[in-house]
């Protein structure tokens, strides 16, 4: 049987103390196969972002399990978590999430130098040309248009050619052709070198191209959470 890259096992999450405490995830469970593209569908606050951030090891659980790659994140360290992160996971922001200050090249480039890659600029350009930004290399975030630091963005996830994709409404903050084109982009990168894909999205559209898609309400998975792709 072929291992889920993602298997979670009643996770919940409360966010904020006291009064202000919000239980975020409740009793969460979810397995997707490698190579699965799973789209998270939902209501405003029905927890969406948190389980993205969850699977990132961006936060931390207060019960059950979260399984990457084979790996047990919710038991790692700080340190350790940042370094496989580094490795396994590639995240594309619906905001981007760029260095204003750093070139294109330099955006890519630096998280693969600090996790110590052998040749982490040459990574970078080939990124970044595979994105279709070969003539961009030297540009500032202030400099592109924001399909083309969605681009930036997706080069830098792609670049430790991560087991796992995920994606906070990618197309959020782009007009209707130009998230269309990133969504091309995302969808074809992972396929093509067989990536798991998890997206958050309000766009049904963007949601209907996932082959699965998984809804979210009030802190709970209500569609069944099966590893539809994972074969003997």
């Amino acid at each position: 049987m072929t291992e889920a890259v993602i298997r979670m096992k009643d996770v919940s999450l409360t966010l904020g103390e006291g009064a202000s405490s919000v239980h975020v995830l409740k009793g969460v469970g979810l397995e997707v196969a490698p190579g699965e593209a799973t789209g998270i569908v939902g209501p405003s606050g029905s927890g969406k972002s948190t389980l993205l951030m969850v699977l990132a090891g961006l936060e931390r659980i207060d019960a059950g399990e979260v399984w990457i790659a084979g790996t047990r994140i919710d038991t790692l360290s700080e340190d350790a978590v940042a370094a496989f992160r580094g490795r396994t996971v590639g995240i594309v922001f619906q905001s981007f999430h760029l260095i204003p200050n750093m070139t294109a090249l330099e955006n890519v480039a630096v998280p693969l130098e600090l996790a110590g890659h052998a040749d982490p600029f040459g990574v970078a350009r080939r990124e970044l040309e595979a994105v279709g930004l070969g003539e961009r290399l030297t540009h500032y975030p202030g400099e592109l248009s924001g399909g083309e630091q969605q681009r930036v963005a997706i080069a830098r996830a792609l670049a430790p050619e991560p087991a796992l994709l995920i994606a906070d409404e990618p197309t959020g903050n782009l007009d209707q052709a130009t998230g269309r084109q990133i969504a091309d982009l995302l969808f074809a990168k992972a396929a093509e070198r067989g990536m798991t894909l998890v997206l958050v999205t309000h766009d049904p559209a963007l949601a209907a191209r996932c082959a699965r898609q998984v809804a979210m309400r009030s802190g709970r998975i209500e569609t069944p959470p099966a590893l539809a792709a994972v074969t003997a």
